[in-house]
């Protein structure tokens, strides 16, 4: 049989096929073609680019926090890049931040704000260094600029806000900080607007900014702390103690709820249950100046003096420039008949407080117990002149020159006393019970007591126990006292030695100490110290 030729068409091709040949399918050529391509595929994989290779083991030992092996990768990638990856100079200058040395930090970001100067995070942590090296103006200036390439970035808005307000500019401050919680709801922002609204005066506002912040944050003990802190300065008890309270389920170990608590039973007389709180914090916090202050006061209201003046001092130490301490260490010294220390102290307090009417009256008190007459009406001058409502100190000043002999200077301070009495009845002001002993009895030996107009006021038996005027010079009270204190015990100390008042006048035995404020407070940053609370009296 003769060989035949067969003609196939393969791919649109004829092509002529003999009985000795192996026809080959299209699909078995696809077959092989891709195996092919799976053999050189698994031969090697691409190289990444030289300037990202070892990005990921720095962020690896980044995170990690093993700087010191971070910083050897970060050396060898920049030898390998020669010194242009970006990615390695930012952790660089992450790692020097945290290290302290800021301005090498700022010098490093600024290289990676040249290497790529579209990058928001690049100007925001140049502007950050800036900030920490106190440069705020320079700072401000490179937040707007990367404002500019990030409009919707909460963090800008909200650094602006802190840097304007260390600028003192507390109106773009607020709109910053509002901006920023109108980009996106936390509670840090809402913080420190809360801290803008007090040192602008508003403390209702800043009330319920913080109540705003802790529907973000219910748990947060700074904020249940700061809120207590604020109620119980503007008299709310019972919320006060509700906020506290809670702050100290969360955290019993906080030291300023602690501390609050503690001073709202030291003003109410429960000094033991305030210094068991007291040694609670004592625990944690050794060296807080006013912990000590405190349990120093309540060592005086327990009239263990010794005790007191050992805790007051150890305050002093530790706080040597706090004016309430020196004010407290006076009025111990002058409780225990110590008229010369009480002067050093006193004298010290005003010259780091000058404008406070007790320090004055107080001091006054020791010079004439010291036989400093002249020095001692150059006080009590001194503090009627800041205090132009308080008739406290024209009684007192009364006393003094009564006891000299002058009664026409006394008659004219009764008469300033008298003003003053009027116009404080007039708003319902209650009078403490000794003091209007006091003055009545100095108005019967001036023969004034037909007229007076400081008499006693007919009322309850509770009312009678009261041992503070309210409202009568709360702005110059340190501490919170009671403001009868240190009032009723100057006016005692001119008593005792008035020869020519009748038989039978004695002094008043001192029975309630003032309580140091939590904190003192900073006018700059309001908010990172508590703010002063006052003793109500009960």
């Amino acid at each position: 049989m003769a060989e035949e030729k067969v003609k196939m068409v393969i791919d649109g091709k004829e092509e002529a096929v003999g009985d000795d040949r192996t026809l080959t399918s299209p699909s078995s050529c696809v077959l092989q073609e891709t195996s092919g391509l799976r053999k050189s595929r698994l031969k090697k994989a691409p190289e990444l680019p030289i300037l990202e290779r070892r990005n990921w083991l720095i962020h690896l030992h980044y995170v990690r926090k093993d700087y010191e092996t971070c910083k050897l990768a970060i050396k060898e990638q920049l030898q390998a890049t020669e010194g242009v990856c970006e990615y390695a100079i930012y952790v660089q200058a992450l790692i020097l931040r945290l290290e302290g040395k800021i301005q090498e930090s700022l010098e490093l970001f600024q290289t990676c704000a040249v290497l790529n100067p579209t990058s928001s995070n690049n100007l925001k942590q140049v502007a950050r260094s800036l900030f920490l090296l106190g440069k705020h103006k320079a700072a401000v200036e490179v937040y707007n600029e990367a404002a500019r390439l990030n409009q919707k970035d909460w963090e800008i808005c909200h650094n602006l806000g802190v840097c304007y307000m260390y600028l003192k500019d507390l109106t773009k401050s607020k709109e910053q900080l509002s901006l920023a919680l109108h980009l996106h709801r936390q509670d840090l922002s809402a913080m420190i607007l809360g801290k803008i609204h007090l040192l602008l005066g508003d403390t209702e506002a800043a009330i319920q900014t913080y109540l705003h912040a802790l529907q973000l944050s219910p748990e947060s003990t700074e904020l249940l702390t700061t809120l207590g802190l604020l109620y119980l300065q503007s008299g709310s008890y019972q919320k006060a103690f509700e906020y506290l309270g809670n702050a100290l389920t969360y955290d019993p170990s906080n030291y300023k709820a602690i501390l609050a608590a503690g001073c709202m039973m030291q003003s109410h007389g429960d000094f033991d249950v305030a210094l068991s709180k007291y040694r609670v914090a004592a625990s944690s916090f050794p060296e807080s100046s006013p912990l000590w202050n405190n349990i120093g006061m309540c060592f005086f209201g327990k009239k263990k003096f010794v005790a007191a003046i050992s805790c007051l001092k150890r305050a002093l130490y530790l706080s040597p420039f706090d004016w309430r301490v020196l004010y407290n260490l006076g009025l111990v010294h002058l409780s225990m008949q110590q008229y010369a220390s009480a002067f050093h102290f006193l004298s010290a307090a005003i010259s780091l407080h000058h404008g406070n009417t007790t320090l004055y009256m107080l001091l006054a008190v020791a010079l004439t117990y010291l036989d400093d007459m002249e020095n001692a009406k150059s006080s009590y001058q001194q503090a009627a002149s800041l205090d132009q409502a308080d008739p406290l100190v024209n009684l007192n000043f009364a006393i003094m020159l009564y006891n000299q002999g002058d009664k026409k200077g006394a008659m004219i301070q009764y008469q300033e006393l008298e003003r003053k009495v009027s116009a404080l009845r007039e708003s319902s002001t209650e009078f403490d019970p000794e003091m209007v002993d006091m003055a009545q009895k100095l108005g019967a030996a001036l023969q004034v007591g037909e007229n007076l107009v400081w008499t006693k006021q007919q009322k309850d038996q509770k009312t009678k126990q009261r041992t503070a005027a309210r409202g009568i010079g709360a702005e110059q009270t340190p501490l919170g006292s009671n403001q009868a204190l240190g009032r009723a015990m100057s006016s005692a100390a001119g008593y005792t030695k008035a020869p020519g008042l009748p038989t039978g006048i004695s002094a008043p035995s001192v029975s309630k100490p003032p309580s140091l404020p939590l904190e003192p407070e900073d006018p700059a940053n309001p908010a990172s110290a508590p703010p002063d609370y006052r003793r109500d009296p009960s």
